[in-house]
């Protein structure tokens, strides 16, 4: 007797343990808002003041980031791949010369630009960075090649414009990046520079890659992230670095951690700030681990990591993130952030500056 009830219970536990699992991959879908698409952007984050900004470039700054919400909801809703949306979402900013990335980057100390950019996939968390980049057009465009075509997650410089011609991707002279503004910006901080008194071979504070108004010397990286239908998550984000940077600096962008990082488990982050201090809290991962090992929604951990942490180590800046529940954070520590999402909802907002002065 003991022997036939023996195959019973275990083909019951069995049945029991099929059910408990359906139930939890229907409360998982549920939570994974699988079907729902959502987009969040940013485009620096700095001392951007309603007082400081005429209509006509706080118009355009809403346009542009409308713009590149569009070009990567588009693709969401079509029922494209996250990647593909958030590289649409980046290149639109890359090719504006309202951003520090592509077409608007700053000058080095020497007179060029130098670009950085990353992108990561949160389903697998392969990616790929890229960085000191003087030709490629699009650096967004490379990162993601080198993400999937190579067995490695940075390439730099000659290397990786090397790379770039041999997966055909379009190469420009570097003069394709000058702008007037950004130049008149380097003269300004070389003269800061002359200047000074510090010990320091250089005036430490110009180096940041943060907006301090429209007619500053600082306008910030561009990034973005996006949920697909399928419940991936990816993040990009690109950047000219800082203003008068030296001896090859690399800030967080291409750092995967720093200032780019995504992982359907938890979130995707891309970030924009003071690189350094992003590189030494690792920003974007603590964000995710906090979520991970600590069990923390989305809003908390970001919230805990660049309002509490990032300042503590005197870090300026913010992120801007998505869940796997399609949830949206964009904390940030300074006055303004140029910002802006479409929700798993399909509402749209385009933000500039802190609290109360929208």
């Amino acid at each position: 007797m003991k022997r036939a009830l023996f195959p019973f219970l275990i083909l019951s536990m069995l049945s029991l343990a099929g059910c408990m699992q359906a139930d939890a991959d229907q409360t998982l879908a549920a939570e994974l808002a699988i079907g729902k698409t959502a987009i969040v952007i940013h485009g620096g984050a700095g001392t951007i003041l309603k007082a400081n900004m005429t209509d006509e470039t706080e118009a355009a700054y809403r346009a542009k980031l409308e713009e590149a919400l569009r070009a990567g909801h588009v693709i969401l809703e079509e029922g494209g791949a996250s990647l593909d949306a958030v590289i649409a979402a980046v290149q639109i900013m890359e090719e504006s010369e309202l951003f520090n990335a592509g077409k608007g980057a700053v000058f080095t100390s020497e007179g060029t630009n130098e670009l950085d950019a990353a992108i990561m996939d949160g389903a697998t968390r392969n990616s790929g960075a890229v960085a000191g980049l003087k030709r490629v057009k699009s650096p967004i465009a490379l990162a993601r090649v080198v993400m999937e075509k190579s067995p490695h997650v940075m390439m730099i410089g000659m290397g990786a414009e090397t790379y770039a011609e041999d997966n055909n991707l379009e190469m420009v002279e570097n003069s394709y990046f000058y702008t007037e503004r950004r130049f008149r910006s380097l003269q300004r901080a070389l003269e800061r520079e002359a200047e000074a008194s510090s010990s320091l071979p250089f005036d430490a504070s110009v180096q940041y890659d943060l907006p301090l108004s429209p007619n500053g010397d600082k306008f910030g990286t561009v990034g973005a992230v996006a949920l697909d239908a399928d419940g991936n998550i990816a993040a990009g984000t690109s950047t000219g670095g800082m203003t008068n940077k030296k001896f090859g600096r690399v800030g967080d962008v291409p750092v995967i951690g720093a200032g780019t990082y995504a992982d359907n488990r938890t979130a995707g982050i891309s970030a924009t700030g003071h690189g350094e201090y992003f590189i030494r809290g690792v920003v974007a991962y603590d964000i995710a681990s906090r979520m991970d090992y600590a069990g923390e929604d989305l809003n908390t951990a970001a919230d805990a990591v660049v309002m509490d942490k990032l300042g503590e180590l005197g870090g300026t800046g913010g992120i801007v993130a998505l869940d796997r529940t399609g949830a949206i954070a964009m904390p940030f520590n300074t006055e303004g952030m140029y910002r802006g999402y479409i929700d798993v909802d399909g509402n749209m907002e385009i933000l500039i500056y802190g609290p109360g002065d929208e």
